[in-house]
């Protein structure tokens, strides 16, 4: 008898472990700031923020991105500027030089001033394809930044849904330790067949090696987030913080025209045509010619001094070698610009569907598993249990119906992780962030 009530009491208490389980397992975004904050206090929890923070700070790239956006920009004012004049001093004297010939008109001291000037307008378009060259640059480095982003917010999903598979597993391989110990003792009383036992103990062989394999898998995405954060690979990161699940309030429609006036890529592209169009007025220019303005002073011995004003124009005479072809290739620059255009559209539009597809499909399936397929495993779990204890149900069928709770608890985080990785791949795609 006092088998039996211990028995009882044991179900009865995984009765109630079962439900702790499922009510702490499906409320991720419930979890909010005030668990952080105690955890953050311990150190032993990272925030999103905080990696997003260190990626900013310490990416080398990133700021090879920044600083290039500067040097393009500053290269803007010296492509409209007049090309630095030229003087020019000439000793003209006999066999005394350098003394000047008395009364000789040919021996003088030559001061010459000269200043290009280019034909109207090329400096104009000269300085318009070095600020498109700069826009170039610092749209670079946006999308650099938003790419970096995505890629830290991806991985720091992804180590969530490790941390909480983890969880689920070490929890459940509790449960399941104790169901062993219950069939165990069934067995040595006489109520329980070996079978029930070995079953047990391969189900918990099973998740020892799931564990192994996932924290294998924390530690390649422990190790890829530090390269993000340029940071040594053995360098820890801690436990993701809970967080808040996004909502995706944009439809399809409304991503696509996000990005045809938002990306960072697709405006890379609109500004290097805008570039290569200036490029090919610039090239037609150049059948034009430039000048050249001089002064001059000469100073002579016994004799009044000279002055003297020059004027000088470049012939483009060999345009056929030179002009024409350089205007063949500034058009076909601008074709090029304009194809890459097109195909970057195409390649991000594309891009967007299916990082939408797999966020509302994600999204369904988190409906789905939280509402009813989660708390229906939990619920049969329950009536194995119940069963069990009532000797209506046998321990292979208790097990199934725990192996069923985890797997469909582990799926629940999986579409999670795919929706908020899905809504992260689409921020450098539509030029904004969808995700905190």
């Amino acid at each position: 008898m006092w088998q039996f009530a211990s028995f009882a009491l044991c179900l009865a208490g995984l009765f109630i472990c079962g439900q702790a389980l499922g009510r702490n397992t499906h409320e991720p975004e419930k979890k909010a700031a005030g668990n952080q904050h105690r955890t953050l206090e311990a150190g032993a929890v990272v925030t999103l923020e905080e990696l997003l923070g260190a990626a900013v700070e310490g990416n080398p790239g990133l700021k090879a991105a920044m600083q290039s956006a500067h040097a393009a920009r500053q290269m803007v004012t010296p492509a409209r500027t007049l090309p630095d004049p030229t003087f020019t001093f000439q000793n003209m004297a006999g066999p005394d030089f350098p003394q000047l010939d008395a009364g000789d008109a040919t021996s003088g001291r030559t001061y010459t001033l000269e200043q290009e000037l280019p034909f109207p307008g090329k400096l104009d378009l000269k300085g318009k394809i070095a600020s498109s060259e700069a826009d170039v640059q610092e749209l670079g480095h946006a999308q650099f930044l938003l790419q970096l982003k995505s890629n830290i917010k991806q991985a720091y999903y992804d180590l969530f849904f490790t941390y909480k598979s983890m969880e689920t597993v070490r929890t459940d391989k509790e449960l399941l330790l104790t169901f062993t110990q219950i069939a165990e003792t069934r067995y040595q009383t006489g109520q329980g067949i070996q079978q029930d036992v070995v079953k047990a103990q391969v189900e918990i062989s099973k998740l020892i090696d799931r564990l192994v394999n996932l924290d294998r898998q924390r530690h390649t995405i422990e190790a890829d987030m530090n390269k993000l954060l340029y940071r040594s690979v053995e360098t820890p990161i801690g436990k993701p913080a809970e967080f808040e699940k996004a909502e995706l309030i944009y439809s399809l429609d409304e991503l696509l025209e996000m990005a045809r006036s938002s990306s960072p890529t697709i405006q890379t592209r609109r500004r290097e045509i805008e570039g290569r169009q200036y490029g090919v007025e610039l090239a037609q220019k150049e059948y034009y010619p430039d000048f050249a303005l001089g002064a001059s002073y000469v100073e002579r011995r016994d004799q009044s001094d000279m002055y003297g004003i020059m004027i000088k124009a470049k012939l483009p005479v060999y345009f056929w070698r030179r002009q024409r072809p350089e205007l063949e290739a500034a058009r076909a620059n601008l074709m090029s610009a304009q194809m890459m255009r097109n195909e970057t559209v195409s390649d991000i539009s594309s891009k967007i569907r299916e990082a939408y597809v797999t966020a509302t499909t994600a999204d369904q399936l988190i409906k789905l598993y939280y509402s009813a397929i989660v708390p229906q495993s939990r619920m049969s779990l329950e009536s194995a249990m119940a069963g069990y204890q009532a000797g209506k149900v046998d321990f292979l069928t208790l097990i199934d119906n725990l192996v069923t709770l985890l797997d469909y608890e582990l799926k629940y985080y999986e579409s999670l992780n795919e929706y908020q990785k899905a809504l992260a791949r689409l921020e450098p795609l539509v030029g904004m962030e969808l995700t905190r």
